[in-house]
Parts: C-alpha cells; structure tokens; sequence
C-alpha cells in the first residue's frame, strides 16, 4: 500500500523525544548532535535493510530476517520481544502523546489528570482498531489524511524556527552557549539521549514488514527508504533547533507538551493550531503501528510460532481481526505503565538490540550465501559502521540503567521456555490439542474469520483485489 511510505519513519513524531534527548545530553548542543547522528545511523540501518528486504523478500521484517539466517529460536524470540514489549509499548506511547496534546489546552495552569489521559489514549487505540479491523482501505485513507498533521505540525514549526533566527533569537545556538551543561552527565546519559532519539525515528522498517504488499517491492521498498530517511533527518534536526530559538533548555523541560509550550509563546491567540495538528500526527502513528504490528503477527502465526487464530482474516473484509485484537489488548494492558520516557527506554534498548541482531545477519548471510541474487547490495562497511555504533549505545545504556535494561533482557529471554513448550514440542497431550481447538474454533465464530489459502512459491506482490476492493491483506 503506497499510503504507507508516508509513514515509514517517524512513528512518534518528534514531539515527546525532545525533552528526553535533551535531559539525557545535558546541553543544546549535544542534543542537537544526537538527532544529527541518530539520524545518520537510521539512514545507515535502513541501507541494511533494504538489501535484506529485497533479498528475503518476505512480509514480517527482521523477523522473518532473523529467522532465515538464525533459526526458528532466534526468530521466535524476536517475535516474542514485539508481541510483549515494542509494539505494545510504542503505541501506548504514542496514544498517551495524543492525549496529552488533546487535553493539555483544557489545563493551561496545571497537568491534565492521569486517569484523563489514558482513559482518552484506550478511546483512540479502540476507534483505531475498529477501522483497521473494518476496512484495509479506511485505515490507508486516515493515514493519508492524519500525515498532513505530521506535516503540517512539523513545517509550522520550522518555519517559525527560521524566522526566530532571522530576528536573532538564536542565543541557544551561540557556539558560546549551546554547550553550557545544566546538570552532571556521563557517557551514560549519552547512550541513553541516542535511544530517546531513536523512538522518533522509529518506524524506518515498517515497509519491511509488509513487503508481500508492496507493488513492486524490489523498486518501491528501497525508494521509500531512500527519499524518507534523508528528508525526516532534515526536519527532526530543524525542527528542535527551531524549539530552543523560543524557548530556553529549563523552560523546554519543564514542559508538559513541549509544541503546545511552542505555540503558545510564538502564535499568540492562534496557539491552539500546534496542539491539534500534532494530535492529529499523533493519531496518525498509533493508526500505522496498529497497521503493521497486525502484519507482524499475521506472519508469525502463518509459521507456526503463533496461535493459529492470529494468522485468520475476516470472510468478507479480509481484515487481520484476531491479531488487531491481540495487539490492542496487549496495548491496553501497556498504558497501566506510570512513566512515559521509562516506556521510550524500554523499547529503545530492545529495539537496537534487534536492530543489530537483524544487520549482523546480512553480514552472516554474505558469508553463508555469497551467491544469492541481491537487487541491492551495499558495501560492508555500512553494516560495520552500525554495529560499532550499535554496541557502545547497548554497552553504556546497559551500564546507566542496568534495571531497565535487565528487565527487558530478561522479558526477551522468558520467550525461550515458551518457544519449546509452544513451537519445538509438537506432540502435546491430546486434550490441549482438544482445547486450543474448541478455543479457536469459538473465537473463529465470534470474528467471523478463516484461515487463508496460502499459494505457494509466488513472488512479492500487491493485494489481489476483488471487484475492485483492495481490502484483502497478503496472503504470501
């Protein structure tokens, strides 16, 4: 679906992270080097992945990556990590975000009520679900029309960025000044200022998960790739110098809504245009990481490492309806989680963690396979470049914040008793057998789903549309 590659970076939208990046670095100065070089280091990661994409050219991502070149183990752990952490994780963050630009300008003098704020983020994820699960072609149409909040929210504030320096309110910025620490800092809260600056960027793999519905995937995955990540790079970077020419470091962390503080300080009585447009680029991200996070699934189920259920589609609509579902109600679960930026660093760590897994598998893969067909093929030294990268940020974050860290470690690693209870042991007692069943069976009547008709030995395509209706998802 072309709607997507709107979406293939930047599933939050640059408007919680600043504050995360820049109480971690401590300064404006290196904060705005860590979305330069975060931004750098995707770029690098996404030419990684484009030559995986069109070499394995299967729906799912590095999870399907990982498990052809490291096993069915290591592919189920990944798997694993997502249904439980990431996804989950992502979109509870990125809902809470939408919320709190919602209800912030009913609170100017105060926060909005916590219970306020998750009760409206549960609202946005279920009305959110109930289009994906109706319509394939309603959740591209809300992504097509909630992209231009991203781009609207993001543009007005660059825009206001330049002409704050054109009047010479850049005093942040000054050499002099833009590397005046307010607080003890180490390479620690370095490490952990990247992965604040990585959940923005998150999102530059999302293609990779719904390769099999790409048209031409060997053409439009790595284009995608290579005209986005230069161009959100480009505006994330500006778009936080444009915040420190209105606001000082202290002010920008005492806020609760840093582009609501924004706008309220550069557009006087039109103020509240900031918070609309960034809940409406807000609600755009939950909707396209409910879009491929159900793909995900899809893909684990058709082999065989999740229930059977995840992999079945609505008899009419098509619609991946049980691994939406699955999805929400692991997301709900997510938002009874206190601290936001706690969230971010969960899914940072785990995130680059696979991350390096899956570009250390291209560099396995050269080896095993030097032969195979690759459309695209990038020099090692990329690959080489990211893990180095990638092992210093995992190395001091793991050393700052060992606890965050070890859970999530230890999260990814409860998935390896399930792997052999679940995947590897195949002769279970009957009346499990029996029970999962009557299970799926009862869940199949109440969603009206089927399991689809796999063809076989069939390249990457777009979906087979019936009558014109284009709401049928991959069936591989």
């Amino acid at each position: 679906h072309r709607e997507f590659t709107d979406h293939i970076n930047g599933q939050e939208p640059n408007h919680s992270s600043p504050k995360g990046v820049l109480e971690n670095a401590s300064s404006v100065g290196v904060a705005i080097i860590v979305w330069v070089i975060t931004g750098v280091i995707t770029a690098i990661g996404a030419l990684c992945y484009a030559e995986l994409g069109v070499t394995i050219p299967k729906s799912g991502g590095d999870y399907s990556y990982v498990k052809d070149i490291f096993g069915e183990l290591a592919g189920f752990l990944r798997l694993w990590i997502a249904l439980l952490v990431i996804y989950p994780t992502n979109q509870a963050v990125i809902a809470l975000t939408f919320s709190n630009y919602v209800l912030q300008p009913l609170f100017p003098s105060c926060l909005p009520p916590e219970s306020g704020l998750r009760l409206l983020a549960g609202v946005c994820l279920m009305l959110l679900t109930w289009v994906n699960c109706y319509s394939v072609r309603w959740a591209t149409c809300v992504q097509d029309v909630f992209t231009a909040g991203k781009l609207l929210a993001l543009g007005l504030i660059i825009v206001m960025g330049v002409v704050q320096i054109c009047k010479g309110h850049y005093y942040w910025l000054e050499p002099a000044h833009a590397f005046e620490t307010f607080r003890d800092y180490g390479v620690g809260q370095i490490a952990l200022s990247f992965l604040q600056g990585s959940f923005a960027y998150g999102g530059w793999n999302f293609l990779n998960y719904v390769t099999e519905e790409l048209v031409d995937p060997y053409r439009n995955l790595p284009r995608a790739i290579f005209i986005s990540i230069p161009v959100v790079t480009f505006v994330y970077v500006f778009a936080n110098v444009a915040y420190i020419t209105a606001m000082s470091p202290q002010e920008l962390l005492a806020s609760n809504a840093v582009a609501v503080t924004f706008g309220e300080k550069l557009l006087g009585v039109m103020s509240w245009i900031m918070p609309i447009s960034v809940a409406l680029s807000t609600f755009g991200g939950v909707n396209g990481s409910l879009f491929t996070s159900s793909r995900l699934f899809f893909a684990g189920a058709r082999e065989g490492h999740l229930p059977r259920l995840l992999a079945m589609i609505h008899v009419t609509r098509c619609t991946p309806i049980p691994a939406l579902l699955f999805t929400l109600i692991s997301t709900l679960l997510m938002l009874c989680t206190s601290d936001i930026y706690t969230l971010i660093n969960y899914v940072g760590f785990i995130n680059y963690l696979f991350y390096g897994v899956t570009v250390a598998g291209q560099i396995v893969l050269r080896i095993k396979e030097p032969d195979l067909h690759r459309p695209i093929k990038v020099s090692l030294i990329w690959p080489v470049i990211y893990l180095l990268f990638w092992a210093f940020l995992l190395v001091f974050s793991l050393y700052s914040e060992p606890v965050i860290c070890g859970i999530g470690l230890a999260i990814m690693m409860s998935g390896v008793p399930v792997y052999f209870l679940g995947v590897y042991w195949e002769n279970k007692p009957q009346c499990c057998d029996i029970a999962i069943g009557k299970m799926t069976h009862l869940c199949q009547k109440l969603c009206s789903v089927v399991y689809p008709v796999m063809k076989e030995n069939v390249e990457p395509h777009g979906p087979q549309n019936k009558d014109g209706d284009d709401d049928e998802p991959s069936n591989g």
